[in-house]
């Protein structure tokens, strides 16, 4: 089972970019210093969430591999996928994992160890009995070789994108780099 100490060790082992290094600050404070960073009902000062940054390697896409990008019903733009740490979650790669297979029904396998590739904290709205609260979420790369996606409620659109398409999906810098990161585009 994921436990804080592990969470700490993993965070503390990345190596930060400058625009990540606040992000950083934030989720070791967030681990250090509550009781239950993985609760979704933790709002003060927020939980963890996970994000999967799953590339195609088919080797077809002249611009290198592509990643998974699933249009949010709720903030209605392009974004990983990703999601809240469940209980049942031996490791938050398998969080990540778990909620990209659950919202875009791509085929990761099982084989490989999730890759922690970037960090970002955001405020998330407040809506129903959810008051404002931060997500620090941590990003995981993950591979795979089958292309298969499907629509779901939570992402009713979903696409491959190339690493010369970013601007055109209008994503955040938080995961153009990681995603750059996890292709080996830029340093880990």
């Amino acid at each position: 089972m994921r436990s804080t100490a592990e969470a700490l060790a993993l965070v503390r082992a990345f190596s930060p970019s400058p625009e990540e290094e606040k992000s950083h600050e934030l989720i070791l404070a967030l681990l250090e210093l509550t009781e239950a960073p993985f609760s979704r009902t933790q709002f003060r000062p927020g939980h963890i969430t996970c994000t999967a940054a799953v590339l195609h390697l088919d080797g077809m896409h002249p611009g290198g591999p592509r990643v998974l990008l699933m249009h949010h019903h709720r903030h209605q733009r392009w974004l990983l996928p990703g999601g809240h740490v469940e209980e049942d979650d031996v490791k938050l790669g398998d969080t990540a994992r778990r909620e990209a297979v659950e919202e875009t029904a791509v085929v990761i396998p099982d084989s490989g160890q999730a890759i922690l590739v970037g960090m970002d904290v955001h405020g998330i709205p407040s809506r129903k009995r959810e008051p404002f609260h931060l997500h620090h979420d941590l990003i995981f790369a993950f591979h795979t070789n089958s292309g298969e996606l499907a629509v779901t409620a939570e992402a009713p659109r979903v696409a491959w994108c190339g690493m010369d398409e970013f601007a055109r999906f209008h994503l955040p810098s938080s995961i153009t780099r990681a995603v750059e990161r996890a292709a080996g585009k830029k340093d880990r």
